[in-house]
């Protein structure tokens, strides 16, 4: 493996483990975004792998070479990995290309045109932080780091402070990018969308524990408990069978006639379909209709029970205790719900 973690252990009193017993492992070229929770310590996972902090016990290993463990600590500007921090954090006082090149190797010179090219700078060379974009200050940060070749590339909430009408086209553009270069890369972000539109595989992670990981579709239609299958969307639950059930909005659909009858609470436009909130066996479900429905409007509702998912006995007073609590995840695009139910294969 390219870059792996073995039993990773980070904690600044041992009373309080941030991270506890991490391991994992990414191939080279691929992009892991690392989701969890406000305070889960994820930016500071994304600096024990840099050499920013340290860490407690464990092994860090990234192409081949130990960078940490009990008797090994490499210094963060030998490691060869790239951080592309949250708030763009560029030199005001010098240009473009000169933030780039800065203490830059001379051995990397000569890839200097090659990267501004790819990230979409040329032109921009002579221009000041504040005569940027948010998105081309962005493409800078990813320039300056790329430029060094490095291993692994990390990435702190990179499409945080971006407008959401170029979020998407700035997300291609690094997918792109990173693709070109096959440069192995983990993804900090507190969006669902952007985990969905570019990631290889998804890390999920909860008071110091890994809880998932795996590739984005097996995420979404096999969850492997409550706190994985509510941070990725939407769910309903369902009662039936002297069983409780799950269900994703996009898996239900209006009957002439069914057992499960609901009432119209709201009818909220998303583009191109209405999101629609209903009350149905004393619990609030959402699904999607291509036409609003008029509040306490009484319909069918029905679903395929292949779609159901279904969880250990502690879910139901996980969703009723955690539903003030739970990270705010935007949810995902609906175009990518679709995507990923045709394909939730049961």
């Amino acid at each position: 493996m390219f870059l792996k973690v073995e039993n990773l252990q980070k904690f600044y009193s041992k009373k309080l483990p941030l991270i506890e017993k991490l391991s994992f492992s990414v191939n080279k070229g691929e992009i892991i975004s690392f989701i969890g929770e406000s305070g889960s310590g994820k930016t500071t996972f994304l600096k024990c792998l840099a050499g920013l902090e340290g860490i407690n016990s464990g092994v860090i290993s990234l192409n081949g070479e130990v960078l940490n463990n009990d008797n090994t600590f490499v210094k963060p500007h030998l490691r060869k990995i790239g951080f592309v921090f949250q708030d763009y954090p560029l030199f005001p006082h010098i240009d473009v290309i000169q933030n780039i090149t800065l203490n830059l190797e001379e051995k990397f010179h000569n890839k200097i045109d090659y990267f501004i090219e790819l990230t979409g700078l040329k032109n921009l060379e002579s221009r000041y932080p504040h005569e940027l974009s948010g998105g081309e200050q962005q493409r800078v940060c990813l320039a300056r780091a790329l430029v060094r070749e490095p291993d692994l590339l990390l990435l702190d909430e990179p499409f945080s402070n971006l407008d959401s009408n170029i979020k998407s086209s700035i997300q291609d553009e690094i997918h792109r990018i990173i693709k070109k270069t096959q440069t192995t890369t983990i993804l900090v972000t507190h969006d669902i969308r952007d985990t969905f539109n570019i990631s290889d595989k998804i890390l999920i992670f909860k008071a110091g524990i890994l809880q998932q990981y795996d590739k984005p579709i097996e995420m979404y239609c096999n969850p492997v408990n409550c706190y994985c299958a509510k941070i990725l969307g939407d769910l309903n639950q369902i009662n039936t069978d002297n069983k409780t059930y799950y269900l994703r909005p996009e898996n239900m659909k209006l009957s002439n006639n069914s057992k499960f009858k609901a009432i119209i609470k709201k009818s909220l436009f998303v583009g191109k379909e209405y999101k629609i909130r209903a009350k149905a066996d004393n619990q609030i479900w959402h699904f999607f209709h291509d036409q609003p429905i008029s509040v306490n409007e009484k319909v069918y509702i029905d679903f395929d029970k292949k779609d159901l998912l279904e969880f250990d006995s502690t879910c139901s007073n996980y969703f009723t205790i955690n539903s003030l609590s739970l990270i705010h995840i935007s949810e995902p695009t609906r175009l990518g719900m679709i995507s990923y139910a045709v394909f939730c294969l049961k």
